[in-house]
């Protein structure tokens, strides 16, 4: 029997997978780009012309392509003017306006046609920007004795340094005190009594014209107010620096800040000084100009950066010093200030000099300002110089000079010791002798010290000097002989004790020392 077929088998199950094959390497870096150029902006002072009518600054951009951080003529891209407050063309910008408080508006709507160029001055000055208006420095309280009431405001028409302390505090303290706020206190002084008296008269409200727009004009008048707060025509209009004023303040700020722009720039230009440091007595303007110091100053003005709101010489500026630069403005080690005398070591207005107080602080501080420019052996010795040449003015003829003119008028003779009879009267500026002195001392005297001080050499010599050696050989000494020989003469023998004593101090004292034996007048006792 066949046998039946049996059924097929079952699949065999899957093998397993196999394992992962390895990562492939990673590509090559691309090379990097080439660094871009950078971009440089260039700002320099553009002075006032065709691109910016009052000056301003020029921005140029661009890139810097040749990689040697500078922005040369062929980089730039791009130029704007920053300017000024103006009007003109497009490339000027126009003026920006600011606002402004209710009154000034109010002011500005009135005198922008009665009083226009006070506007347009004030509209390109700091204050317009900063909100500093007519009203905000006139403004006044109703018990202040100059006060008055104007188009329904109380105002005064003088701004006084108390009022700018308001914003300025640190510039009026320091101003106030300095020599500056004490120059009005001159009333009784010789110089005073010459310019009411002898050059001028009382005619004008008790006062001499001479006096109120000469003297007054730098030194500063006393205002006085009238009724309405109007002031009197004889103690004002005045600018003078040390003017005092009727809310007790001394001084005038706009004496250096003119109005109504107030600019620093202008402050600190050297002509700014020599509006009253001028003329034969106190020739700072006139020496500065011959010096070096003026001669790089006017070569150099555009490298100034007189606008500056720092002003630091050797960094802002390093072309030349100012009268601002010396006596009052920032170093990188001290600030600036506005008490002028903070670095003087030497009076050298006085008839005998002497040093200052504290002087040598002065002079370290005043050294440090010449330290910019000068190595401290050219600073050493330019002080030894100076003082040098106040010992020479002050023994050979200074000290002398005054004894004499004294001795005259009945003071003391250092020989004798002792006060004697006057040979002449003791009124001012009615005897010759009191005018040789006056020259000697005021005028030839203070022009050679200051001649020594600003390194003005025709001033040491030439107008200096010169004119003291010349004044003391041949006028002050012969008339004080004169005086005394004709006392001898005159038949009062209370007189002839003095006269002697005068006779034999000039002789036998003065003219026989060896800086005066070239004079062939010396006495042997």
């Amino acid at each position: 029997m066949l046998g039946c077929s049996g059924g097929d088998g079952s699949n065999g199950t899957d093998g397993t997978d196999g394992a992962d094959g390895s990562d492939g390497t990673d590509g090559t870096d691309g090379t990097d780009g080439t660094d871009g150029a950078n971009a440089l902006v260039a700002i320099t002072v553009e002075p006032a012309g065709a691109n910016c009518e009052f000056g301003g600054q020029k921005v140029q951009a661009g890139t810097d392509q040749n990689g040697n951080d500078m922005l040369d003529p062929e980089e730039v891209t791009a130029i704007t003017y920053i300017c000024d407050a103006c009007e003109g063309e497009e490339e000027c910008n126009p003026f920006i306006e600011v606002a402004q408080s209710a009154q000034t508006d109010a002011c500005v709507a009135c005198h922008e046609t009665t009083t226009p160029a006070i506007v347009e001055r004030w509209q390109l000055s700091r204050h317009y920007r900063e909100g500093a208006g007519c009203f905000e420095c006139h403004q006044a309280d109703a018990t202040d004795v100059d006060a008055m009431s104007h188009n329904g405001e109380t105002i005064a028409i003088l701004v006084t340094p108390d009022d700018c302390a308001s914003c300025h505090p640190a510039a009026s303290a320091e101003f106030e005190l300095s020599h500056h706020a004490q120059a009005g206190q001159i009333l009784g002084s010789l110089d005073n009594r010459l310019a009411e008296v002898i050059e001028g008269d009382l005619s004008f409200h008790g006062a001499s014209p001479v006096s109120v727009m000469g003297c007054a004009y730098c030194h500063g008048s006393e205002v006085e107010v009238e009724a309405g707060g109007t002031l009197a025509e004889h103690t004002y209009p005045n600018s003078g620096i040390g003017r005092i004023n009727p809310d007790g303040s001394l001084g005038a700020c706009s004496a250096c800040h003119m109005r109504h722009d107030f600019s620093p720039a202008q402050a600190r230009r050297p002509e700014n000084c020599g509006r009253c440091h001028v003329g034969p007595d106190h020739p700072q303007i006139e020496i500065y100009n011959e010096s070096q110091h003026g001669i790089l100053f006017y070569a150099n003005e555009d490298d100034m950066a007189l606008d500056s709101e720092t002003w630091v010489v050797g960094e802002d500026y390093s072309a030349a010093p100012t009268c601002a630069t010396c006596h009052m403005g920032a170093t990188s080690s001290q600030p600036a200030t506005h008490d002028v005398g903070t670095r003087l070591s030497w009076v050298l207005r006085s008839p005998v000099s002497g040093h200052t107080a504290d002087w040598e602080t002065k002079r370290d501080s005043m050294q440090d300002v010449c330290g910019t420019c000068h190595s401290s052996g050219h600073v050493d010795a330019f002080f030894a110089q100076l003082d040098a040449g106040v010992a020479l003015y002050n023994n050979k003829f200074a000290i002398p000079a005054k004894a004499i003119h004294d001795a005259v008028r009945g003071g003391v003779v250092p020989a004798v010791g002792a006060s004697l009879v006057p040979l002449v009267t003791l009124d001012t500026f009615d005897d010759e002798i009191e005018w040789a002195y006056w020259y000697l001392w005021h005028h030839e005297g203070r022009r050679a010290r200051s001649g020594m001080a600003m390194v003005g050499p025709d001033y040491v010599q030439w107008h200096g000097f010169y004119d003291v050696a010349e004044r003391f050989y041949f006028d002050l000494v012969p008339e004080a002989q004169h005086i005394a020989e004709e006392a001898l003469l005159d038949g009062d023998a209370t007189n002839d004790a003095t006269a002697q004593a005068i006779l034999d101090y000039i002789e036998t004292d003065v003219l026989c020392r060896p800086e005066h034996t070239w004079f062939n007048r010396c006495r042997t006792p």
